[in-house]
């Protein structure tokens, strides 16, 4: 394997937010549940009725267990009281269709899951019962919302992953645990998720407590007061998200050393670190650490961290991505197109697509971006050479038909929807986009399997119906790549205008700086990542939040809160050059 960093690695893995140290929290079930019956829940003849709401994917045994174990009462399961399996799939097989990645984002409500008269009878049999009454799972809230106390038990979606990865876990009312993960990954993306969401914005900040139950067997319970509190915080000061790493079939090896990951993976392909559908946020009070979805960040605190310009055009969504792609020593993604606003709203119930770009962190002399199509080629011809080398006739000529570039360090790479693309082997890619993230419709891939030892799908009908056959070697080179403009410049430091393209709506910006340089989240939130320098201080000119430090590599979100910052150099990149590239939503 070649060596690509000079020195040690410090990329923070395992950011965190620190809280107030009086915060209170509880560690293992055993506090946790002595904590409740020490404050809130009183043994004897008294009625008292606690619910559990849980997220997806939430061990619930291990939930039960442990209230039982602890409680002398009467336990109420919510898969008791929903619809039947068959019931359900029908319900949501329009929704699902039959296609292996894409459905349509559900309108329905984690209600529509419930058997009316299986809910009424719970109902009526937890209100005859005395002394301690639970009832324990997903919904609980919607089975008896009156309840005297109220827990919520909540998850990131990365974890969720790995549970369905691992077969522990099915999909919301039913029991799939062995199914394809591919699929149950699609139903919880269209489906679950979007239901569950819905409902934890309605209870969870109703509830008395909030529970982290990301590690097994080690839950962590924090006062929802306190809990809103954390959140409230975090979005007035800049703060970093959980990074996530995954191999893939293209993967690389330049993760593994400037991210300091097992050396003994076969690669990694991707970094999450700045999507917070599905990232975390690692709230540490002492020694004890509660791990929170960060989108949670985004239905609580939206004006907030987003800015009421943002927040007034796409609600309580997230709408900018960072994530890296690594081909060192690897190969080339699959030949791609992402699709257009009309049709992914049409098709996937989506209301803007996923526009993106490459900043190429790191690069080999080899390294290069396929990015459109080259002049006066058939497009029948090209369509008909996909098909037959998907059958597995022939092998694609994707040189014959889409434009080839070279890639340096620091290009910027513009890829609005419908333009084919995708990186070459033996390139580091920041990869800043909007937030929809699933809908890449491939066209060619390389004539390799999926880690699965099977062929990943190839999506030729949509790609050909989104494809934008005017970019073409002119326009591309004249219009995506590298359209740098100085905007601005001062003592120390220098500001370029980097993209996006006119038709996205992010905006990035580019700053190079010896000396200390004024940023203004101008009302709108800010996602930038350290391009180059080994570290950088990120600081409030009157205090308001305590210096942050990153490091080369590192995604940290500022909200629009916190208005005016500066970042310089710091440690061992004090006196050097160092780079910052910023998105933000454009508003005007």
């Amino acid at each position: 394997m070649k060596k690509y960093l000079k020195g040690t690695a410090n990329y923070d893995k395992t950011p965190v937010v620190q809280l107030d140290a009086g915060t209170m929290h509880w560690q293992g079930w055993d506090a946790i549940t002595d904590a409740l019956k020490n404050q809130q829940i009183k043994d004897g003849s008294e009625r008292v009725i606690v619910v559990v709401d849980l997220y997806h994917g939430v061990f619930q045994e291990e939930v039960q267990e442990a209230f039982e174990r602890a409680f002398d009462g009467h336990f109420y399961d919510t898969r008791e009281a929903m619809k039947s399996t068959t019931e359900i799939e029908a319900m949501l097989a329009d929704e699902l269709t039959d296609d292996a990645i894409f459905g349509h984002l559900t309108k329905l409500r984690l209600l529509d899951f419930f058997d009316t008269g299986k809910v009424e009878n719970i109902a009526n049999n937890v209100v005859e019962q005395y002394g301690l009454t639970f009832l324990i799972g997903v919904g609980a809230s919607l089975i008896y919302p009156k309840a005297a106390i109220k827990v919520y038990i909540d998850m990131a979606r990365w974890e969720i992953q790995q549970r369905f990865r691992r077969n522990e876990i099915s999909n919301v009312g039913t029991d799939n645990k062995d199914q394809k993960t591919s699929l149950q990954y699609k139903r919880a993306y269209f489906i679950d998720w979007r239901v569950c969401d819905a409902h934890k914005k309605e209870v969870i900040r109703k509830s008395d407590f909030v529970i982290d139950a990301n590690k097994k067997n080690r839950p962590v319970m924090l006062r929802t007061v306190d809990w809103k509190h954390a959140l409230e915080a975090t979005a007035h000061r800049p703060f970093r998200v959980v990074p996530f790493f995954d191999p893939g079939p293209w993967g690389g090896q330049w993760m593994k050393e400037y991210c300091d990951l097992d050396p003994a993976e076969k690669n990694y392909a991707w970094c999450f670190d700045g999507v917070p559908e599905e990232n975390s946020i690692l709230l540490k009070v002492g020694d004890i650490v509660f791990e929170t979805p960060a989108i949670n960040l985004v239905f609580f605190c939206t004006d907030t961290l987003l800015g009421a310009k943002v927040a007034k055009i796409f609600g309580d969504e997230f709408p900018i991505r960072f994530d890296f792609l690594d081909t060192m020593d690897g190969g080339n993604l699959s030949l791609q197109v992402h699709p257009t606003n009309e049709f992914i709203r049409k098709e996937f119930g989506m209301a803007y697509t996923q526009d993106e770009s490459y900043y190429i962190l790191d690069a080999e002399e080899d390294a290069c971006v396929y990015l459109g199509l080259k002049e006066d080629i058939s497009i029948t011809k090209m369509q008909q050479e996909l098909r037959t080398a998907q059958e597995g006739a022939e092998i694609f000529d994707a040189d014959r038909y889409v434009e080839k570039w070279p890639a340096k360090k620091h290009d910027h790479f513009l890829i609005p929807a419908g333009t084919i693309h995708c990186s070459g082997k033996n390139s580091m890619v920041l990869e800043i986009s909007a937030t929809p993230y699933i809908f890449t419709f491939k066209l060619w891939d390389w004539n390799r399997l999926g880690l699965d030892g099977l062929p990943r799908p190839i999506n030729i009908d949509r790609g050909m119906k989104v494809l934008n056959t005017e970019r073409t070697t002119q326009m591309v080179g004249k219009e995506l790549i590298n359209t740098v403009e100085q905007i601005a410049k001062g003592d120390g430091w220098q500001e370029e205008r980097t993209g996006l393209h006119r038709t996205q709506f992010i905006e990035t910006r580019r700053h190079w700086f010896t000396k200390k340089v004024t940023h203004h989240t101008c009302e709108g939130v800010n996602v930038l990542n350290l391009v180059e320098g080994r570290e950088a201080i990120i600081e409030s000119p009157d205090e308001a939040f305590e210096p942050m430090v990153v490091h080369y590599a590192e995604t940290f979100i500022v909200p629009a809160s916190v208005g005016p910052y500066t970042i310089r150099p710091y440690g061992e990149s004090e006196g050097m050059r160092c780079g910052t590239v910023k998105a933000y939503v454009r508003t005007e």
